[in-house]
């Protein structure tokens, strides 16, 4: 059975009916922005070092005050491991799973080899994303596959805001990976929409899938 990409479990966690059209559409594509804001997270040693002016031209989504901030938080929270969070053993390696594959962004040199997934958006108030909690489940997964090591967490970057948040691989979050790689192995035509969902808005394919979104004034019953 072929093994199922993270950025497939990632779609499939958030919408399975948005998976069937990326995949329809071949549209995998890793945008230039994307790609620009991800290279920062390789750069938190200069960034913290260096002076205001070398943060002004860079994809920042917050002040450099605030970025440099949350990156000061983080290098306090995850003192033993921030070392390897700024300059880690690794970086984009190409890992495969028992059931996933995918680019793990930096392999951590801890107690286990542990991952840290590098996201471009903006990080909720606290914890992470769901789909991007089953993505780097699906990292610490491929890593244990791979080194044939238990590993228990790992870390959820967000450097377009100098965040970084720590994942366990608790019971949930497995039952949520479980969830996306069934949803991704039973694809065949389009699954159902999804109904009155604030997810629906923000979604590139709305227009295509035709769900019906409903306006903030018919929500407050206006």
């Amino acid at each position: 059975m072929s093994k199922i990409p993270f950025s497939e479990l990632e779609t499939a966690a958030y919408c399975p009916r948005k998976l069937y059209y990326r995949r329809r559409e071949d549209d995998f594509e890793v945008p230039d922005e994307v790609a620009e804001r991800r290279d920062l997270a390789f750069r938190y040693g200069d960034l913290l070092a260096g002076p205001d002016d070398d943060l002004a031209d860079l994809p920042l989504a917050v002040s450099p005050d605030e970025f440099r901030s949350n990156l000061e938080y983080a290098r306090r929270r995850f003192d033993a491991a921030w070392p390897e969070i700024r300059d880690p053993s690794e970086r984009e390696r190409l890992t495969e799973g028992k059931d996933c594959r995918g680019v793990v962004h930096k392999v951590l040199s801890l107690d286990a080899p542990t991952p840290a997934m590098v996201f471009t958006g903006d990080p909720p108030e606290q914890g992470v994303w769901e789909p991007q909690s089953v993505r780097a489940v699906a990292a610490a997964k491929a890593l244990s596959w791979a080194f044939e090591q238990s590993v228990e967490r790992a870390f959820v970057e967000y450097p377009a805001h100098g965040v970084v948040r720590e994942v366990r691989i608790d019971t949930r979050r497995k039952a949520a990976y479980r969830t996306a790689v069934n949803a991704v192995r039973s694809l065949d035509g389009p699954p159902p929409r999804l109904t009155s969902d604030a997810k629906c808005d923000a979604c590139d394919y709305r227009a295509e899938c035709g769900v019906k979104t409903r306006s903030l004034r018919s929500l407050l019953g206006l």
